[in-house]
């Protein structure tokens, strides 16, 4: 069977390895990602930078492009086991791009939603939602410009975020006692909680809105389990985080450790390891404590980009003159720091500027990303390692700045924190190191622990 993830933002192999990250979706690019040896295909669809009928679109196209792929690969619907990759603290379009793959690769028996992130403190306890045990819509999270909610409970999320389309009352849940007793040992009691499990699954039907509780990795991969065994019979489609994946993919032990990840930064000709450099453009407030810690560091050096004065030249009659004329200078400053042997850090400035509409905001947001993907991709042949905080930075540094296709998940860093390469072959343009970091994850340590690990080899 092979798991396909129609992924959000680029950050959502955060629990595996060894597995394919597209950054395109024809037709050809698909058919070289499903012939991968891994048993899981990520498509990086980036979608939590648009609006939702953008969105709609993307999800509508992949799909699309995804049906021909199956056709000429010989893969029949029950051979692929679709799954929605969003986050795990409830922001992006969690009711509508499940709706949109229903509609073009259904139909399914159930929609299972799995926000639980174990790895990152995220889990489900009788339907509610939580972060480090505390109601996710109390969190800072919840108040999102674009994708704010303001309840934690899975069933009235999703009546919220569909507008009454999916009353609370008709949701589903699997509970934590159902998956544990199916997680047990057959020997424990005969297998009976696993019987009970895939008897309970069995009965969804139409589309089933479902909600999933999780504490354990153990009882995702009991649900995992019982997916696999009830192929065939039925189709389930998923809207998870990552730790899903993990039950669904059972990809075993990842082969190298974060040492062994760090010595992937690059040499110079001589021998040299090349200094790294680090690119920060989420802005939620984990972010800007992780950042504040970082530049306490003597090595790095933090280069602000300043988002008013960015504002102000994009509206500007003369915006790309202007531009260009700020790249230059930025980049000048920025091959100083790495001439030096010290650790650059690319930033914008902290804080959200007001925008007229969601629109502005979100084209002023891909604007920016452009510009840290486009200095970052002037750079790199003297780059031996670069770590990206921030979805839509890194996607837009991988597709746009670096000019990647797909790239190839190597393994976890620190937990949750992807380093990944080119899966093309050739030359040393193909072998940088990325660390892909979201900007939900870790604790005001994680992003200087990083760096620390990359600059340890």
């Amino acid at each position: 069977m092979k798991i396909v993830v129609i992924d959000d933002d680029p950050t959502g192999s955060q629990t595996l390895h060894g597995c394919p990250l597209l950054l395109r979706w024809d037709v050809d690019v698909l058919r070289k990602g499903l012939r991968h040896p891994s048993p899981i295909l990520f498509v990086l669809a980036n979608t939590r930078a648009l609006l939702p009928d953008a969105a709609a679109a993307c999800n509508r196209e992949i799909c699309q492009s995804l049906q021909l792929a199956f056709a000429a690969e010989g893969l029949a619907p029950m051979d692929v086991l679709l799954v929605s990759r969003g986050d795990s603290t409830l922001r992006g379009h969690g009711v509508l791009e499940p709706q949109v793959i229903n509609e073009e690769l259904g139909p399914f028996d159930a929609t299972l939603h799995v926000p639980a992130f174990l790895e990152g403190g995220r889990t489900t306890v009788n339907g509610v939602h939580l972060l480090d045990g505390v109601p996710v819509h109390t969190t800072s999270f919840a108040l999102d410009k674009l994708f704010g909610y303001s309840t934690s409970d899975l069933a009235s999320w999703l009546e919220e975020k569909s507008c009454g389309c999916i009353p609370a009352a008709t949701v589903q849940r699997l509970s934590l006692a159902q998956l544990d007793g199916a997680a047990e040992p057959v020997a424990q009691r005969g297998g009976e909680g696993m019987r009970a499990l895939l008897s309970w699954l069995g009965d969804l039907h139409d589309n089933q809105p479902t909600v999933v509780d999780a504490k354990r990795p153990e009882q995702l991969a009991a649900l995992g389990r019982a997916v696999e065994q009830l192929r065939g019979s039925k189709r389930f489609l998923f809207r998870s985080a990552a730790s899903l994946l993990n039950g669904l993919a059972n990809l075993g032990p990842q082969p190298l450790g974060a040492e062994g990840l760090a010595r992937m930064r690059r040499r110079d000709q001589l021998g040299v390891l090349l200094p790294g450099m680090v690119m920060v453009g989420s802005h939620v407030p984990l972010a800007d404590v992780q950042l504040e810690r970082l530049l306490e560091a003597p090595q790095c050096v933090g280069l602000e980009l300043p988002v008013a004065r960015l504002a102000q030249v994009l509206e500007s009659s003369e915006a790309d003159l202007l531009l260009a004329d700020l790249e230059r200078q930025w980049l000048a400053q920025l091959a100083v720091v790495l001439k030096s042997g010290r650790t650059p850090v690319l930033f914008s400035s902290r804080g959200e500027l007001g925008f007229p509409s969601a629109v502005d905001r979100l084209r002023f947001g891909t604007a920016l990303a452009q510009l840290m993907g486009r200095l970052a991709g002037a750079l790199l042949p003297q780059l031996g390692y670069l770590i990206s905080k921030g979805g839509i930075t890194t996607h837009t540094l991988l597709a746009e700045g670096l000019g990647l296709v797909a790239v190839q998940l190597e393994g976890q860093l620190l937990p949750g924190l992807s380093l990944v390469r080119a899966l093309t072959d050739g030359g040393q343009r193909q072998e940088l190191p990325i660390v892909t970091f979201p900007g939900n994850l870790g604790d005001a340590q994680t992003l200087l622990d990083a760096w620390r690990l990359m600059e340890a080899c």
